[in-house]
């Protein structure tokens, strides 16, 4: 970055103070750089022009013309301006419901206007809302003959005179000063000239004000392969720098109670999958350096067991454990599961959470500091500063995502000297894309069968017309000795209304499914603790029948006598968690079932989520379609580093650029891993100077 691109905004020809203090706080844009890599969403195609009387709803439309007239209306909270634009072949409304007074001050009647918007009915009528304006007279030629850039506002910016071309007139006016020496190339020549790319400069001007649409597809191609390439040679100099520079403590020996327990006390056969994982954390263990591995497998797929077995190659060479799970009903269960599993191994397990008090707390404390507690497994609790251990080797956290990149490090840092193996396990499929991206520096393996025996979940969607259908089927699966989950959504913004939803369904069951003959329980997340705990007991003890619930009892519940799983409203949950919830049936031998329960109006894309859910119980293709549907979001949370920073890119869209960016990275690091070499010497002084990637490559380089 050079002294021109640190200039603040407020020194750029038409800024000033009050203009530069308004893309500070509400853009982010503080200096020249800024506004440089702040790219267009869009293009407007000048090229092409249309006729009112040909345009049609949701068609997106260029057109020259005149406003006509004028009217207000105004509301007790806001108000409407609409306006007459008219040209030669007929008039259509537009409209603005948000800077109605800037709009009724600067508008002009009678005066040719360029209109730029998209076609949307209201009332009957067809109209355009808040579209791009620009007085014919000020567009100049060459403006028609090229692809114009848009780039995002706000309603105060517009208030500034900073509106779509108020902003593309800030960024020609950076342009005209803009220099090659302003910004020295990031990619080695080599590189430049393999991928036949554009020059850093031409790339940048031709991203703001291309002249055509090859040229932005190439300014595009460059940045978006940037924005992969560096996130890949930053995670994977991580992941080198993890394994040869930081020891890890050499599990060199599979004993005894590794080998009494895979001989004597496994419940039924591994799958290939978990066997070769297995084999994987073995060879890491024994390496010499700190494992750091991601473990994938979906619901049901046989993770707690791979845990515990890598838990037994810790103790036979001496060192404790301890597994971490984000809600004590998740910890509490691989706790029993994992106590049944090893009762008469002569080891001893200890659960702690936040309910964990008093001497049994102590005595649990002494057993960690002493040696005497081989296995622990608890919450967040595990965390605090009076849980100390005498030899951690191996520490597991599940659903890894949902604890913080500072948490998880004060876990880790629980020894002196070598730190612990690290194994993290999700029940969350990750596309492979996601993967490279999230967790780069990890090495991964996936769980990617099911154990023998278990059937599919059989999945179907239907509406309120279907509902006494489905309570039948209810009635039936009860009357066998099954159990029955009642989803229902609770989403933040309408708390309030979904508590009242789930209260009204709780009543419609017990009308039809009344007591003695039935009991209900009832969880969601507003109830405290201790309640919530006492209902969840009485359905895992079958002293309940049916469980009426939000999300809470999306990670973490496991009955396998639970056969029935009913979402109500499915419509509004995503895929990821729909796959979630799906999950908590299907635990036991017996064929289970998901019923998705949806309005009758359905959008487009709820359709396809809930049809997706239909076909498939596989979820790597679920979060695929996740993914492709509503990009990465928080599908597993986000990664907290300034490596991963996409204004361009899109992991679905663009992943066959990742996976070229991610090859070329990995064979650069493996020929001139610090990057010293002179050919690389463009690579080395970009990350070292960055804003965004110095700090992450001092860490690892």
């Amino acid at each position: 970055m050079t002294k021109f691109l640190d200039t603040p905004i407020e020194y750029l020809k038409g800024v000033g103070p009050v203009r530069g203090e308004a893309l500070r706080t509400e853009a982010s844009i503080k200096t020249f750089g800024d506004l440089l890599f702040d790219y267009p969403f869009r293009y407007v195609d000048r090229t092409t022009f249309q006729k009112i009387r040909g345009a049609k709803e949701g068609d997106t439309v260029q057109l020259v013309g005149q406003f006509i007239s004028t009217e207000e209306a105004r509301y007790k909270r806001s108000g409407r301006f609409s306006a007459i634009f008219q040209d030669e072949s007929g008039w259509i409304e537009v409209i603005w419901f948000q800077s109605v007074k800037w709009v009724k001050a600067n508008l002009k009647l009678h005066t040719p206007y360029l209109l730029y918007g998209k076609i949307g009915r209201y009332s009957s009528r067809l109209n355009i809302a808040h579209p791009e304006l620009e007085l014919f007279a000020e567009v100049s030629p060459e403006k028609l003959a090229r692809l114009v850039p848009v780039y995002s506002t706000t309603e105060f910016l517009m208030t500034k005179g900073l509106d779509a071309r108020g902003r593309r007139k800030l960024m020609e006016a950076l342009i005209s000063q803009f220099q090659p020496e302003h910004v020295p190339e990031n990619l080695p020549l080599y590189l430049i000239n393999k991928l036949r790319f554009m020059s850093r400069y031409d790339t940048l001007r031709a991203i703001h004000l291309p002249g055509d649409d090859v040229e932005r597809q190439r300014a595009e191609d460059r940045l978006k392969f940037e924005e992969f390439f560096f996130s890949q040679l930053l995670l994977l100099a991580a992941r080198n720098h993890r394994k040869l520079q930081i020891p890890g403590i050499p599990f060199v020996q599979v004993g005894e109670k590794f080998h009494q327990f895979y001989k004597e006390k496994l419940p039924f056969a591994l799958t290939e999958a978990q066997k070769r994982v297995v084999k994987e954390i073995r060879q890491d263990v024994g390496s010499g350096h700190q494992m750091n591995r991601l473990l994938q497998g979906d619901v049901g797929s046989g993770k707690t067991i791979v845990a515990l077995m890598c838990m037994l190659i810790a103790i036979d060479n001496g060192y404790q454990c301890c597994l971490m799970a984000p809600t004590e009903i998740l910890a509490q269960q691989h706790y029993t599961a994992i106590h049944n599993y090893i009762n008469d191994l002569h080891l001893r397990v200890a659960f702690l959470s936040g309910s964990v008090t008093g001497s049994e707390r102590m005595s649990i404390l002494r057993g960690l500091h002493n040696g005497s507690i081989h296995m622990i497994i608890g919450t967040h609790a595990l965390l605090e500063d009076t849980v100390q251990y005498h030899k951690l080797g191996l520490a597991i956290t599940d659903e890894q995502h949902r604890f913080g990149v500072e948490q998880r490090a004060r876990l880790w840092a629980k020894t002196e000297g070598i730190p612990p193996h690290i194994l993290v396990m999700t029940a969350t499929p990750i596309p492979r894309t996601l993967a490279m991206t999230l967790y780069g520096d990890l090495d991964v393996s996936v769980i990617d069968e099911l154990p023998p025996g278990r059937k599919p979940i059989v999945t179907s969607n239907r509406s309120e017309a279907h509902r006494p259908q489905v309570n039948t089927f209810m009635e039936k699966q009860i009357a066998e000795g099954r159990q029955v989950f009642v989803i229902f959504p609770l989403i933040e913004e309408s708390e309030k209304l979904d508590l009242e939803n789930l209260q009204a369904g709780y009543e419609k069951l017990r009308i039809r499914f009344p007591p003695p003959q039935y009991q209900i329980s009832v969880v969601h997340g507003r109830m405290k603790t201790d309640d919530k705990d006492y209902e969840m007991q009485r359905f895992i003890q079958k002293k309940t029948q049916i469980m009426v619930a939000t999300t809470v009892i999306e990670v973490g519940v496991d009955i396998p006598n639970a056969t029935v799983m009913v979402i109500e409203n499915a419509e509004r949950f995503g895929l990821s968690q729909l796959h979630q919830l799906r999950g908590r049936v299907g635990r036991g031998g017996s064929q289970s079932y998901c019923i998705l329960m949806h309005s009758y109006k359905l959008s487009k894309e709820a359709k396809e989520r809930l049809q997706t859910m239909v076909k498939t119980n596989d979820g790597f293709e679920i979060a695929e379609a996740d993914l492709r549907l509503r990009g990465p979001g928080d599908l597993t949370g986000t990664r907290q580093s300034g490596a991963l920073d996409l204004r361009l890119a899109s992991l679905t869209r663009d992943h066959k650029i990742l996976t070229a960016a991610r090859n070329i990275a990995q064979r650069i690091l493996e020929d001139d891993p610090g990057l010293k070499k002179e050919i690389n010497r463009p690579l080395l002084k970009y990350l070292s100077e960055s804003s965004t990637l110095s700090k992450e490559w001092h860490r690892v380089g």
